[in-house]
């Protein structure tokens, strides 16, 4: 029974960690560096608008590659911040509609949220982070899980108190063993 139980407490403890890290890495590196940061030219992205539904929804993670401006093509997903209006200052992640060059040859994207009726302000290559390339569906289910009481119940403080309750009980076993090997002897 012993050992069940240390099997048991082993994997939900190192699951749990990989989760946790995972989750608390993602979430450093988008809110703690304004996004500045990439990790080997990839940023992690959360979705807080339905403007993108039924691709994106809220609370879904999405990964984005920094690309060259000229690889960028009609139809693709990018992430960049915005410079004007409503944008100024957020993070958007939107798809690219048309895209055409200014007087000076520079690349103008023109992006628009799937479920908008209006296009977004005209988006400058050095605006633009990245072109998603994958919504991470394990951290998605994970953000929208922990972002309700339930979730943060189920994955979060039972787990804990599973990893706490289960070392308690290994220590009072093993504090017990040696008790009657002692008086044994």
């Amino acid at each position: 029974m012993k050992k069940i139980l240390k099997i048991l407490t082993t994997i939900v403890k190192t699951c749990f960690a990989i989760v946790i890290v995972t989750f608390i890495i993602a979430v450093c590196i988008q809110r703690f560096s304004n996004n500045k940061l990439s990790f080997m030219n990839y940023r992690i992205f959360t979705v807080v608008t339905g403007s993108m539904v039924p691709k994106y929804v809220v609370g879904d993670v999405l990964i984005s590659k920094k690309t060259d401006p000229y690889k960028i093509k009609k139809g693709d997903t990018i992430s960049y911040l915005g410079n004007s209006g409503s944008f100024n200052g957020k993070i958007v992640t939107h798809e690219v509609i048309n895209i055409e060059k200014d007087k000076d040859n520079n690349l103008l994207f023109h992006t628009k949220g799937l479920a908008n009726l209006i296009e977004d302000p005209i988006v400058t290559s050095n605006q633009i982070y990245g072109v998603v390339i994958h919504k991470v569906l394990i951290l998605s289910w994970i953000y929208k899980m922990v972002s309700t009481k339930v979730g943060m119940l189920f994955l979060i403080i039972i787990p804990l108190i599973f990893i706490i309750s289960s070392e308690i009980i290994s220590s009072l076993i093993d504090k017990e063993e040696e008790r009657r090997k002692i008086n044994c002897q």
